[in-house]
Parts: C-alpha cells; sequence; structure tokens
C-alpha cells in the first residue's frame, strides 16, 4: 500500500485567534507565524497495514477540511506522513520518529500498534511532541504522558464487550490463542477478567501459562493441537496478520468456525481472497468505534480515491484518525500556538472537560466558538466522550462485526462503555 504522497490542500485564509489571559484560556485574536506540522506514524506496510488506509485517510480528509476552513492560526496545516511497520521489526516505526523529529513536527497522529507506541512515545515526549494515537489500546498506555493521548478506548471496554460476547455465545470453555506483546496480552487479560467472572473456564492461553506466540509466528500447528486438546467450546484469537496462517491451521484440525470463533480489532479484516467462500461464516469480531455514518464515508473514500487512486475499502479507526487531528488543531487555536507543548495543554479542554462547554461538531465551529470566548466540546465522528485524566476517552462504544459467506465483515451493532 502506497503511502500519501500529496501535501494538505486548502485555502489560507486567516483565522483571528490568540492567546487569552493564560495558556489554557480561550483565544480571542491574532495569528501563529508557525504553521502546525502533523506527522503520521500509520501503518503503511507490515501485519497492520490493513487498517493503513481508513487511518490516513482520515487524518488526510481532516487536513484538507481544517484548511478549507482556514487552516490553524492563519497558516495551512502540513502533512508529514510516515510508516509505522509493525512489531516484527521496530526499525521503521524508529526511521520515522527520527524523520518526523526532524521535520520539527508538533503533533503525531499514530501509530496503530500499542507496542510500536510503546516503542517510540518517549522519543516524541522528549521532544515536546504531542502523539495521539486513533487505535491504542493496551492499558498500559493510560496516563503514559501529557505528551500522549488516544481516541480509541483502552482495553477495559473491548475486553468487556468481546468477554460478554462470548457468553453470551453459551460458550463455558474458551480457549485463546494469542501475541506476546502489550496489545495481545492486555487484550486477553481483560477478556478473561469478563469470562472468569460469569464464571467461565479458560482451558488455554490464559494469563500466566506461557502460551503465547510471538509477532509474525507462521506454524501454529503445535499450539493448535494443545488448544484443541482441551476441548474447548469457543476460542478467541487476538493477533494481527498472523490470523490467517492460524485459521488454516485451524481448518486443517477440523475446527468449526461458526459461532465458536471470535476476533478483535487486530484481525477483523476482510479475508475475501484467503479462504473459500463460507469459511469465516458466523465468526464474531470486536472494533472499538462507532459506525462511520454514510456521508463521512463517502467523504474519506473521494479523499482516498483522489489522493492514493484506489478505493477505501475499510473504515476501521478512521473517525478516530479524523478525530484526534481535529482534537490537535483546536487545541493548538485555543492555546495560540501551533507546538506540542500547547496542544498538550489544551487538548482536553477542547475534548469537553471544561463545564459548560459549548457542543460543536466542526473545526470551523470550533473555532468560532473559541473567537466568542466559549470553551467547546468537539463532538466527532468516534462517539468518542471527553479526554479523562489519562488522555483516555472517557467513554466509547465497540463496534461488533459478523462475518457473512464471502469472508467480509459486516456491523450488527454496537455497545457503549465508559472508562473507569
Amino acid at each position: 500500500m502506497n503511502r500519501r504522497s500529496t501535501a494538505a490542500r486548502g485555502l489560507a485564509l486567516a483565522a483571528v485567534l490568540s492567546l487569552g489571559l493564560a495558556a489554557c484560556s480561550t483565544t480571542s485574536g491574532g495569528s501563529s507565524d508557525e504553521a502546525l506540522k502533523v506527522g503520521t506514524i500509520l501503518p503503511i506496510t507490515g501485519t497492520l497495514a490493513f487498517l493503513g488506509p481508513p487511518e490516513v485517510a482520515g487524518v488526510g480528509l481532516a487536513v484538507d477540511e481544517i484548511n478549507e476552513a482556514g487552516g490553524v492560526l492563519g497558516n495551512d496545516v502540513e502533512l508529514i506522513p510516515g510508516d509505522s511497520g509493525d512489531t516484527t521489526d521496530y526499525s521503521v516505526s524508529n526511521s520515522t520518529a527520527s524523520d518526523l523529529i526532524s521535520q520539527d513536527v508538533a503533533v503525531v497522529i499514530g501509530a496503530a500498534s500499542s507496542a510500536v507506541s510503546a516503542n517510540v512515545v518517549d522519543k516524541f515526549k522528549e521532544q515536546e511532541i504531542m502523539e495521539i494515537s486513533p487505535a491504542n489500546t493496551a492499558t498500559t498506555l493510560s496516563g503514559y504522558s501529557d505528551f500522549y493521548a488516544r481516541t480509541a478506548p483502552p482495553d477495559t471496554v473491548q475486553g468487556s464487550a468481546l468477554g460478554n460476547l462470548i457468553l453470551d455465545g453459551g460458550h463455558q470453555k474458551v480457549g485463546f490463542l494469542v501475541q506476546n506483546e502489550d496489545y495481545g496480552t492486555g487484550l486477553r487479560d481483560n477478556v478473561q477478567k469478563t469470562l472468569e467472572g460469569a464464571g467461565a473456564e479458560i482451558v488455554y492461553g490464559g494469563t500466566g501459562e506461557g502460551q503465547e506466540f510471538q509477532p509474525g509466528e507462521t506454524n501454529f500447528a503445535a499450539q493448535v493441537t494443545d488448544l484443541l486438546a482441551q476441548k474447548p467450546d469457543a476460542i478467541s484469537v487476538i493477533a494481527f496478520e498472523e490470523t490467517k496462517a492460524i485459521v488454516a491451521e485451524l481448518l486443517a484440525q477440523g475446527w468449526e468456525f461458526d459461532g465458536t470463533t471470535y476476533f478483535c480489532d487486530g484481525n477483523t479484516a476482510s479475508y475475501e481472497g484467503d479462504f473459500d467462500p463460507g469459511t469465516l461464516a458466523g465468526v464474531v469480531g470486536t472494533i472499538p468505534g462507532a459506525q462511520a455514518e454514510q456521508d463521512f464515508k463517502d467523504r474519506l473514500s473521494a479523499y482516498y480515491e483522489e489522493t492514493e487512486g484506489s478505493p477505501l475499502e475499510d473504515f476501521a479507526y478512521s473517525p478516530e484518525s479524523y478525530d484526534a487531528t481535529i482534537l490537535a488543531a483546536l487545541a493548538a487555536v485555543r492555546g495560540g500556538g501551533t507546538d506540542g507543548k500547547t496542544i498538550s495543554e489544551n487538548i482536553k479542554a477542547v475534548s469537553g472537560s471544561e463545564d459548560g462547554s459549548v457542543e460543536v461538531s466542526t473545526f470551523a465551529d470550533g473555532v468560532k466558538a473559541l473567537e466568542d470566548g466559549d470553551e467547546i466540546r468537539y463532538v466527532g465522528v468516534s462517539g468518542i466522550g471527553p479526554l479523562n485524566a489519562d488522555n483516555d476517552p472517557s467513554s466509547a462504544f465497540i463496534g461488533v462485526y459478523e462475518y457473512q459467506d464471502d469472508n467480509t465483515i459486516e456491523w450488527t451493532n454496537a455497545v457503549e462503555g465508559s472508562i473507569e
């Protein structure tokens, strides 16, 4: 998949805002000499590359719309794209982080992988660059730094939702196939907590059993043999692209998928060209985030088609990517500066953490409200609540998807959860 190579477009209209009484007060006129530089560290290559296009589209569309509304503090936003790779080769994210730092970005949108973010978050913090992930869910990142926030909920929310789906399926003997990194083990732990809290038994792959596999693993014969020997009535697969090899091995050993198998955001992707029709029919998966509205999907698709020359086939985490970018821009406007520290100090406020906030749903409306002296709550397309003290969403939706006969997913419903 190709990284976005075109520059952000838009009209260079003047935004008439500046810093007010204090660093965290609302703005009331002026401009900034420096353009807001937004970098991305998103999965263009690697095991999460299927998430790259919707996230790239979300950021790019937001930058375009910000610039069409006049930019940030009198200047167009500059977009500097970068690849995150995955956990099998950290040299990709290290190289991208160094490149973005050298180009003086103020904010970085990404990474998608929690482990990749853990690898680069301190690098950005040391340079006072704000990192906002649209897809990180590892609980270890909650409250990690004032220079780290996310628009996806921690795994306490998805873990509860996924665990309850398994329970609702009537299952009581559950096995896990889990990759051994923060995302995999963290989500597993939260699913397990929900299952065991309702009296279900974990028969394989549970916390402390040492049965996780390493990212990039391709041979699952032994793990599947050991798992099926425990006679589970349900299997939860928490992995990335390794899922293809896992499914193939489960098939080879006679596992029936319909109503017994559960995926998560790391692998709830299209497998239309990978398996025979009907292979995954009935498999259920979860992806944090509300279902994107059709108008938003249409705008994303048009943007991606124009800039990348190919259709956008997936929308996972595109709302969160879009909202992360809008929040960063509004934080810069509120604080009257286009540096990472200003964004860090103002992002909670524009997300709605202040009392008496005026709800806004677009960047332009947010700028106008700030200009009028109001505190704002940006209510974006992802449906998250205001950022809490840990820079996590205070509430979020988890989408539930079911695989169809063509091995593609179809949205069925969403559940909302609060972050404790």
